[in-house]
């Protein structure tokens, strides 16, 4: 026969048994140092830091003091940045780019923080090579002096180079891209033993990462004479400015021009139509 409790005493030692074995339940908490299934969320500005012993942050992703949202790596035993993910929210343009420090704290490897298609550093040589007339006689029909063919993996192309000329001639440089050819520049040289210098800044107009452009330096002599021309640098380089960005290359310009804008894709009266763009 069931034991049925007969009075308010025995009642109350059963609530108070019940009640310490809840309370002793409570108390038994696993270990919050693994995370099995699940998410964990950092927003509103929050941080997730990592600290060495010796107080130097190692690793940071969440928002920082500029406002950007970034991810950091540092080295432990000096705190400097090794592998950095945004962190410049400063209206430079900037904002979320890849970098990689060296232990000086330089950046040796990074994408531009202007042209979004483009690496930014290292800068990247552009070889160009002479042909059989970087020396030119008695001709005064153009004739490549110095051709160069390459992929473009920065935006901007920087080429040095001089001309001389006993009696006078031209010189001029030509972009090469796939049947498109433009023409940089054309000076004219004066005659006599002086080397004359030029040195040409060009964004690389329409060309994608790792597509092929051709750079070719033209000079000509006003009569029979003699005219040379020497290459003395010739190397691609990361953006200094927005104003030096390169025309966008024909797949990005199409994809920009179907892309809708953020108004056409909002839903009338959604709330969450308020973004903030970081």
């Amino acid at each position: 026969m069931a034991y049925v409790p007969q009075d308010l005493l025995d009642r109350v030692s059963a609530l108070e048994r019940e009640v310490r074995t809840l309370r002793g339940r409570a108390q038994m908490r696993p270990a919050l140092n693994t995370i099995l299934n699940g998410d964990v969320r950092i927003g509103e500005g929050g941080r997730l830091i990592a600290e060495a012993a010796n107080g130097n942050r190692v690793f940071m992703t969440g928002q920082d003091a500029e406002g950007d949202w970034a991810v950091g790596m540092a080295r432990s035993v000096s705190g400097t940045a090794a592998l950095t993910v945004g962190d410049e929210y400063n209206g430079s343009g900037a904002g979320q780019m890849i970098r990689t420090w060296s232990r000086s704290g330089e950046v040796i490897m990074m994408d531009d923080a202007w042209c979004d298609w483009m690496l930014g550093r290292p800068w990247m040589p552009f070889p160009m090579y002479p042909t059989a007339i970087q020396g030119y006689e008695g001709g005064t029909g153009w004739g490549f002096a110095w051709v160069g063919r390459g992929p473009a993996q920065n935006a901007v192309l920087v080429l040095k180079f001089s001309t001389i000329s006993s009696n006078g001639g031209q010189v001029r440089v030509n972009y090469v891209r796939g049947s498109d050819s433009r023409t940089l520049g054309t000076w004219t040289i004066p005659s006599g033993s002086t080397w004359v210098d030029r040195t040409i800044v060009q964004p690389l107009d329409g060309a994608d990462f790792g597509e092929e452009v051709t750079i070719q330096i033209e000079h000509r002599n006003s009569t029979a004479g003699a005219i040379e021309t020497r290459v003395f640098a010739c190397y691609t380089r990361n953006t200094f400015n927005a104003g030096e960005v390169p025309d966008p290359p024909a797949s990005l310009a199409a994809a920009a021009t179907a892309e809708p804008t953020a108004e056409a894709r909002a839903i009338p009266g959604d709330p969450n139509n308020d973004r903030q763009e970081a």
